[in-house]
């Protein structure tokens, strides 16, 4: 089988910000402690979701300036929208699972940040594995140039 280097890469960047996000998002959780659980578990997600997405759009960007320099503008467009589509789809399995996670975590009584980072590891997971499938299932990095 042969890696698609940009899988390779968007999967790297995937791993960097899960790891930022999810030691920010345990301190959050943790913070927000003596909050109800599920205003905990709202705000830790969007904490998550604002760190995350900053830093992968910073990698992004590193990752592919060089490529879409010299790529059209409508060869441009399309990958975007794919990439954003397969967040789309990646972002509702994440979601699906993470909230009720963290929910349940924090109601059975697991310290938050612990609470958090269980929750996180099992929805990244899923995330992960999601959108991969989703880009080589449509085979849309193959049209494009390196």
């Amino acid at each position: 089988m042969k890696l698609n280097q940009q899988l390779l890469q968007i999967n790297r960047s995937f791993l960097i910000c899960f790891i930022v996000s999810a030691i920010i998002s345990a301190v959050a959780a943790q913070l927000l402690s003596d909050q109800e659980n599920y205003v905990n578990t709202t705000f830790t997600i969007i904490i998550g979701y604002a760190v995350y997405f900053g830093i992968f759009s910073v990698l992004f960007y590193w990752d592919n300036i060089e490529r879409y320099r010299n790529m059209k503008s409508s060869l441009i467009k399309k990958e975007l929208l794919v990439i954003v589509s397969s967040f789309g789809v990646g972002e509702i399995i994440y979601l699906g699972i993470r909230w009720p996670t963290l929910y349940y975590f924090l109601e059975i009584g697991i310290e938050p940040y612990l609470a958090s980072l269980i929750s996180e590891v099992i929805a990244t997971a899923c995330y992960m594995a999601s959108v991969t499938i989703f880009l080589r299932k449509t085979r849309r990095f193959s049209y494009f140039a390196s």
